[in-house]
């Protein structure tokens, strides 16, 4: 176990690194100027050069990378170029929003996508086994922004069961969990249905049944806890996503995350924010699949095996 996390804290590593290099590459080729959008439309050619050469964006790539890895290794990710401030405290005080906002839309398309793709595999080819996957190609398909908008109009406009926008209450948590929830749990559905029929099928599920179980006790004692691995590790990508890919449901709903800083940090050109945040997107992508890695032997004792 030691050599694993040695080896995956050596691969993390080099993860990290390498999306940091694309990702300022990216931003350095961006045509946009980032001395220009501090200095404003009205600033002089000097001005903007004077910006620009204390921000240290005159100086090569390399050089510029040089420095923001150096800063990076003393745990430093920079000063955002429009708030002035350092983008870890920027972060840390999105942080709390995203978490739970990921922690919320996580148990809801998991619930879902469990029990749906649970009820598709016992009846599989009938009816109710069409529907949910009728259900669930529309859920993965549709955009965040249609079923966030569908969900305000219905159950906050007219039904007024719901606040229009904020955060600080459970209130406010329902609905932009409940939007990524329906977005999310058609892909855990499919996936369940899958592997739940594939586990159906086992000899160990037929001798179950041949010793008198009743047919629920089968399914959720010996058929769901194997047909779940491979959620385990889908729950390890949805982590990083949901950590900076929620740009869309948090600017719906005003939700005051880090997809939200992104998207703004974006609109400004500041790159220092850009980056912090998609490198702790990747960190928790990271941290995530490392969780997976350590779960999946506890529900499944034959993968320590193994």
């Amino acid at each position: 176990m030691a050599s694993l996390m040695l080896r995956r804290l050596a691969q993390a590593a080099l993860i990290l690194l390498g999306v940091a290099a694309i990702t300022f590459v990216l931003l350095y080729a961006l045509p946009a100027d980032p001395a220009r959008m501090i200095a404003g439309r009205s600033a002089t050619a000097q001005t903007v050069a004077n910006i620009r050469h204390e921000l240290g964006l005159d100086q090569p790539l390399l050089v510029q990378f040089g420095t923001y890895l150096g800063n990076l290794l003393n745990g430093n990710l920079g000063r955002s170029y429009a708030q002035k401030t350092d983008v870890w405290t920027l972060i840390a005080a999105r942080l709390p929003a995203t978490l739970t906002l990921m922690l919320a839309g996580i148990f809801v398309e998991v619930v879902l996508g469990l029990t749906l793709g649970t009820i598709a595999a016992v009846r599989r080819g009938g009816f109710i086994d069409r529907l949910v996957m009728m259900a669930s190609f529309v859920g993965t398909s549709a955009p965040q922004f249609l079923v966030a908008l569908l969900l305000l109009y219905l159950l906050a406009a007219m039904l007024g069961w719901f606040p229009m926008s904020g955060y600080g209450s459970f209130s406010h948590l329902v609905l932009p969990a409940v939007t990524l929830g329906i977005c999310g749990a058609g892909w855990y559905a499919r996936m369940v249905r899958s592997s739940m029929i594939d586990v159906l099928n086992q000899d160990y599920v037929r001798t179950a049944r041949a010793k008198g179980l009743s047919s629920k006790r089968v399914i959720l004692r010996h058929a769901l806890p194997n047909a779940v691995l491979p959620i385990i590790a889908m729950i390890g990508i949805d982590i990083g996503q949901f950590m900076g890919g929620v740009v869309v449901v948090e600017a719906v709903y005003g939700w005051p995350g880090i997809g939200q800083l992104a998207w703004q940090a974006i609109q400004q050109v500041d790159i220092p924010i850009i980056m912090g945040v998609t490198l702790t997107s990747a960190l928790a992508i990271i941290i995530g699949n490392l969780l997976a890695d350590l779960i999946a032997p506890v529900i499944d004792p034959r993968i320590r095996t193994r």
